[in-house]
């Protein structure tokens, strides 16, 4: 396992618990409305043969994509790195023979066969994979002909070449901190790997750099070998820390993140 994979693990496992209190930019009723009508046109686009739909979580996390899809009554593998993770998706949703868990290793998904799903789905994971186009490889080979690929929440180019319009918009991210964070250990062991590396990421991020981020055009061409786009979606993204009259004043201009479904064809 590398350095990078088991700084993810061991970061994830520590904060599972914590993990949707810490991310307002996903657990917002915003957010959650346009995850949900963007999953369910991936569900909606899926032309395989088989009743029962199979779909891979990939990177589950809490559970954010799982429980939508269990809604679109699809069979759901729910798939981390993170042990933290599976059995909080276990507690959540195990009461429904729909679900499944598996851990996955962060380098491949060997585990699983060729053609095996009819939907992957990934939300904001890409980045936290070393080798995000071997992953994207392996999102194709264990699609079925007919199946579709959803890969939610990275962000696009504009993100790294800000304009003031979003340089405003992501000033209000600041987290208004505790100082009681300065009593617990972790948060001087997290300076202190600050130090020894610049670029340390509390949740292991890793491609989160304007010179190391996702290449979306170096995914495009992994896909488009072998699958065609059925929706390329750009959008700005929402966060609860956000004034909405703000955010509602620029949504129908400037784009930072990006939702891309496309479908296996051979």
């Amino acid at each position: 396992m590398s350095s990078s994979i088991a700084e993810n693990l061991k970061a994830h496992n520590r904060l599972a618990q914590q993990y949707e209190s810490r991310h307002p930019e996903i657990y917002n009723d915003v957010e959650q409305k346009r995850l949900q009508d963007s999953l369910t046109l991936a569900v909606e686009s899926i032309k395989t043969e088989i009743q029962e739909k199979q779909a891979l979580d990939f990177g589950c996390g809490a559970g954010n994509l799982t429980k939508f899809l269990l809604d679109l009554d699809v069979e759901v593998t729910a798939a981390d790195l993170s042990s933290e993770f599976l059995k909080l998706i276990e507690r959540r949703f195990g009461s429904t023979a729909k679900l499944r868990t598996a851990q996955l290793n962060g380098e491949d998904l060997r585990n699983f066969a060729d053609n095996s799903f009819d939907l992957i789905a990934t939300y904001s994971v890409l980045h936290h994979i070393p080798d995000y186009l071997a992953i994207v490889r392996e999102f194709v080979r264990v699609a079925k002909v007919g199946g579709v690929i959803f890969i939610d929440r990275e962000m696009n180019e504009n993100y790294w070449f800000k304009n003031s319009d979003l340089e405003k918009l992501y000033s209000y991210k600041t987290i208004q901190k505790s100082w009681t964070r300065f009593l617990k250990l972790q948060t001087w062991i997290n300076r202190y790997k600050k130090m020894l590396n610049s670029r340390f990421q509390e949740e292991g991020d890793i491609h989160v750099w304007p010179d190391d981020h996702i290449d979306q055009a170096k995914v495009d061409s992994v896909l488009l070998e072998r699958c065609e786009l059925v929706r390329d979606i750009n959008y700005l993204h929402f966060d609860a820390r956000y004034p909405q009259e703000l955010w509602h004043g620029l949504k129908d201009k400037l784009n930072d993140t990006r939702c891309l479904i496309v479908r296996k064809i051979k």
